[in-house]
Protein backbone atom coordinates (compact mmCIF):
# COMPACT_ATOMS: atom_id res chain seq x y z
CA UNK A 1 0.00 0.00 0.00
CA UNK A 2 1.17 3.55 -0.73
CA UNK A 3 3.33 4.79 2.15
CA UNK A 4 1.89 8.30 1.88
CA UNK A 5 -1.59 6.88 2.35
CA UNK A 6 -0.44 4.88 5.39
CA UNK A 7 1.23 7.92 6.90
CA UNK A 8 -1.95 9.98 6.51
CA UNK A 9 -4.02 7.22 8.12
CA UNK A 10 -1.66 7.20 11.10
CA UNK A 11 -1.81 10.98 11.29
CA UNK A 12 -5.60 10.77 11.26
CA UNK A 13 -5.58 8.20 14.08
CA UNK A 14 -3.23 10.32 16.18
CA UNK A 15 -5.04 13.64 15.62
CA UNK A 16 -6.22 15.14 18.90
CA UNK A 17 -9.21 17.10 17.62
CA UNK A 18 -12.08 16.67 15.16
CA UNK A 19 -10.74 19.65 13.19
CA UNK A 20 -7.35 18.01 12.66
CA UNK A 21 -8.99 14.73 11.67
CA UNK A 22 -11.23 16.48 9.16
CA UNK A 23 -8.19 18.23 7.67
CA UNK A 24 -6.32 14.95 7.27
CA UNK A 25 -9.40 13.30 5.77
CA UNK A 26 -9.70 16.15 3.27
CA UNK A 27 -6.06 15.65 2.31
CA UNK A 28 -6.64 11.93 1.79
CA UNK A 29 -9.53 12.56 -0.58
CA UNK A 30 -7.64 15.34 -2.37
CA UNK A 31 -4.59 13.16 -3.01
CA UNK A 32 -6.20 9.76 -3.54
CA UNK A 33 -9.86 10.40 -4.25
CA UNK A 34 -11.50 9.90 -7.63
CA UNK A 35 -14.87 9.01 -9.11
CA UNK A 36 -15.18 5.65 -10.83
CA UNK A 37 -17.45 2.78 -11.64
CA UNK A 38 -16.34 -0.06 -9.38
CA UNK A 39 -16.67 -3.51 -10.92
CA UNK A 40 -16.49 -6.66 -8.76
CA UNK A 41 -16.69 -10.09 -10.37
CA UNK A 42 -16.90 -13.28 -8.32
CA UNK A 43 -16.72 -16.84 -9.61
CA UNK A 44 -19.53 -19.07 -8.36
CA UNK A 45 -19.24 -22.61 -7.06
CA UNK A 46 -15.96 -22.38 -5.13
CA UNK A 47 -16.85 -24.74 -2.26
CA UNK A 48 -18.70 -27.25 -4.43
CA UNK A 49 -16.04 -27.47 -7.13
CA UNK A 50 -13.15 -27.54 -4.66
CA UNK A 51 -14.67 -30.40 -2.70
CA UNK A 52 -15.48 -32.34 -5.85
CA UNK A 53 -12.32 -31.82 -7.91
CA UNK A 54 -9.72 -30.39 -5.51
CA UNK A 55 -8.16 -26.97 -4.97
CA UNK A 56 -5.59 -27.29 -7.78
CA UNK A 57 -8.32 -27.92 -10.32
CA UNK A 58 -10.25 -24.89 -9.11
CA UNK A 59 -7.18 -22.66 -9.07
CA UNK A 60 -6.53 -23.59 -12.70
CA UNK A 61 -10.06 -22.36 -13.53
CA UNK A 62 -9.36 -19.13 -11.66
CA UNK A 63 -6.23 -18.62 -13.75
CA UNK A 64 -8.21 -19.09 -16.96
CA UNK A 65 -10.69 -16.49 -15.73
CA UNK A 66 -7.88 -14.03 -15.05
CA UNK A 67 -6.27 -14.48 -18.45
CA UNK A 68 -9.60 -14.09 -20.24
CA UNK A 69 -10.95 -11.16 -18.22
CA UNK A 70 -8.10 -8.65 -18.22
CA UNK A 71 -8.02 -7.94 -21.99
CA UNK A 72 -11.80 -7.60 -22.12
CA UNK A 73 -11.83 -5.19 -19.18
CA UNK A 74 -9.10 -3.12 -20.83
CA UNK A 75 -10.92 -3.22 -24.18
CA UNK A 76 -13.79 -1.34 -22.55
CA UNK A 77 -11.54 1.26 -20.96
CA UNK A 78 -11.30 -0.36 -17.54
CA UNK A 79 -8.35 -1.25 -15.35
CA UNK A 80 -7.92 -4.37 -13.25
CA UNK A 81 -7.18 -3.18 -9.72
CA UNK A 82 -6.42 -6.64 -8.37
CA UNK A 83 -7.27 -10.32 -8.50
CA UNK A 84 -7.96 -11.81 -5.08
CA UNK A 85 -8.84 -15.50 -4.71
CA UNK A 86 -11.54 -16.06 -7.35
CA UNK A 87 -12.56 -12.39 -7.49
CA UNK A 88 -11.70 -9.68 -9.99
CA UNK A 89 -11.75 -6.04 -8.86
CA UNK A 90 -11.72 -3.43 -11.61
CA UNK A 91 -12.52 0.24 -12.19
CA UNK A 92 -14.07 2.01 -15.17
CA UNK A 93 -14.51 5.69 -15.97
CA UNK A 94 -18.31 5.33 -15.97
CA UNK A 95 -21.19 2.90 -15.61
CA UNK A 96 -21.84 2.13 -19.28
CA UNK A 97 -18.42 0.66 -20.13
CA UNK A 98 -18.52 -1.33 -16.88
CA UNK A 99 -21.84 -2.91 -17.90
CA UNK A 100 -20.63 -3.47 -21.47
CA UNK A 101 -17.53 -5.23 -20.15
CA UNK A 102 -19.70 -7.39 -17.89
CA UNK A 103 -21.89 -8.43 -20.81
CA UNK A 104 -18.85 -9.16 -22.95
CA UNK A 105 -17.28 -11.25 -20.18
CA UNK A 106 -20.47 -13.27 -19.75
CA UNK A 107 -20.54 -13.93 -23.50
CA UNK A 108 -16.86 -14.89 -23.55
CA UNK A 109 -17.21 -17.34 -20.67
CA UNK A 110 -20.33 -18.87 -22.24
CA UNK A 111 -18.35 -19.50 -25.42
CA UNK A 112 -15.41 -20.93 -23.48
CA UNK A 113 -17.71 -23.26 -21.57
CA UNK A 114 -19.02 -24.79 -24.81
CA UNK A 115 -15.54 -26.10 -25.60
CA UNK A 116 -14.48 -27.21 -22.12
CA UNK A 117 -15.54 -29.99 -19.74
CA UNK A 118 -18.34 -29.06 -17.37
CA UNK A 119 -16.02 -29.27 -14.38
CA UNK A 120 -13.93 -26.40 -15.78
CA UNK A 121 -16.85 -24.13 -16.70
CA UNK A 122 -16.59 -20.52 -15.58
CA UNK A 123 -19.70 -18.88 -14.13
CA UNK A 124 -19.50 -15.36 -12.69
CA UNK A 125 -21.54 -12.93 -10.61
CA UNK A 126 -20.94 -9.20 -11.16
CA UNK A 127 -21.64 -6.13 -9.04
CA UNK A 128 -21.23 -2.50 -10.15
CA UNK A 129 -21.51 0.85 -8.36
CA UNK A 130 -20.40 4.38 -9.19
CA UNK A 131 -19.13 7.02 -6.82
CA UNK A 132 -16.22 8.32 -4.78
CA UNK A 133 -13.27 5.97 -4.37
CA UNK A 134 -9.92 6.17 -2.63
CA UNK A 135 -7.57 4.72 -5.25
CA UNK A 136 -4.42 3.44 -3.56
CA UNK A 137 -1.15 2.31 -5.08
CA UNK A 138 -0.40 -1.30 -4.22
CA UNK A 139 -2.88 -1.67 -5.91
CA UNK A 140 -6.18 -1.39 -4.03
CA UNK A 141 -9.20 0.85 -3.62
CA UNK A 142 -11.55 1.72 -0.78
CA UNK A 143 -14.87 3.41 -0.15
CA UNK A 144 -18.59 2.90 0.15
CA UNK A 145 -18.71 2.44 -3.62
CA UNK A 146 -16.35 -0.53 -3.36
CA UNK A 147 -18.32 -1.99 -0.46
CA UNK A 148 -21.63 -1.84 -2.32
CA UNK A 149 -20.19 -3.33 -5.51
CA UNK A 150 -18.76 -6.17 -3.39
CA UNK A 151 -22.13 -6.79 -1.73
CA UNK A 152 -23.79 -7.04 -5.13
CA UNK A 153 -21.14 -9.11 -6.87
CA UNK A 154 -20.09 -11.43 -4.06
CA UNK A 155 -23.24 -11.85 -1.96
CA UNK A 156 -26.34 -11.01 -3.97
CA UNK A 157 -25.86 -11.64 -7.69
CA UNK A 158 -26.75 -15.08 -9.00
CA UNK A 159 -24.49 -16.96 -11.43
CA UNK A 160 -24.55 -15.11 -14.73
CA UNK A 161 -26.17 -12.01 -13.24
CA UNK A 162 -24.99 -8.40 -13.36
CA UNK A 163 -26.33 -6.25 -10.52
CA UNK A 164 -25.80 -2.50 -10.59
CA UNK A 165 -26.81 0.10 -8.01
CA UNK A 166 -29.58 2.50 -8.87
CA UNK A 167 -27.24 5.51 -8.84
CA UNK A 168 -24.85 3.79 -11.24
CA UNK A 169 -27.65 2.57 -13.53
CA UNK A 170 -29.12 6.07 -13.80
CA UNK A 171 -25.82 7.29 -15.30
CA UNK A 172 -26.28 5.06 -18.36
CA UNK A 173 -27.61 7.00 -21.36
CA UNK A 174 -31.17 6.09 -22.30
CA UNK A 175 -30.12 5.38 -25.89
CA UNK A 176 -27.37 2.93 -24.90
CA UNK A 177 -29.69 -0.06 -25.23
CA UNK A 178 -29.13 -1.21 -21.64
CA UNK A 179 -32.17 -2.41 -19.72
CA UNK A 180 -32.52 -3.68 -16.19
CA UNK A 181 -35.06 -5.06 -13.77
CA UNK A 182 -35.42 -3.10 -10.49
CA UNK A 183 -34.40 -5.01 -7.37
CA UNK A 184 -34.54 -4.29 -3.64
CA UNK A 185 -32.11 -5.88 -1.19
CA UNK A 186 -31.40 -5.75 2.51
CA UNK A 187 -28.03 -7.12 3.64
CA UNK A 188 -25.80 -6.46 6.67
CA UNK A 189 -28.16 -3.71 7.78
CA UNK A 190 -27.91 -1.97 4.39
CA UNK A 191 -30.87 -1.39 2.10
CA UNK A 192 -29.92 -1.45 -1.58
CA UNK A 193 -31.81 -0.32 -4.66
CA UNK A 194 -30.33 -2.00 -7.70
CA UNK A 195 -31.03 -3.25 -11.20
CA UNK A 196 -30.45 -6.68 -12.69
CA UNK A 197 -29.16 -6.10 -16.21
CA UNK A 198 -31.42 -7.83 -18.72
CA UNK A 199 -29.96 -6.64 -22.04
CA UNK A 200 -27.39 -4.30 -23.48
CA UNK A 201 -25.10 -3.37 -26.33
CA UNK A 202 -21.96 -5.55 -26.29
CA UNK A 203 -20.01 -3.40 -28.74
CA UNK A 204 -16.71 -1.85 -27.52
CA UNK A 205 -16.64 1.72 -26.30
Amino acid sequence: MDTRFQDLLLEYAQSSTDLLRSQVEATLWQEFGTKAAVFVMDMSGFSRLTQRFGIVSYLSIVRRMQLASQPIIEQYGGSVIKYEADNCYAAFPDSLPAVQAGLALKAAFTSMNVYSPEKTDIHVCIGIDYGNVLMIGGPDYFGDTVNLACKLGEDLARPGEILITRRAFERIPKDAGVTGKPQKFSISGIKLSAYSITSGDKSPC
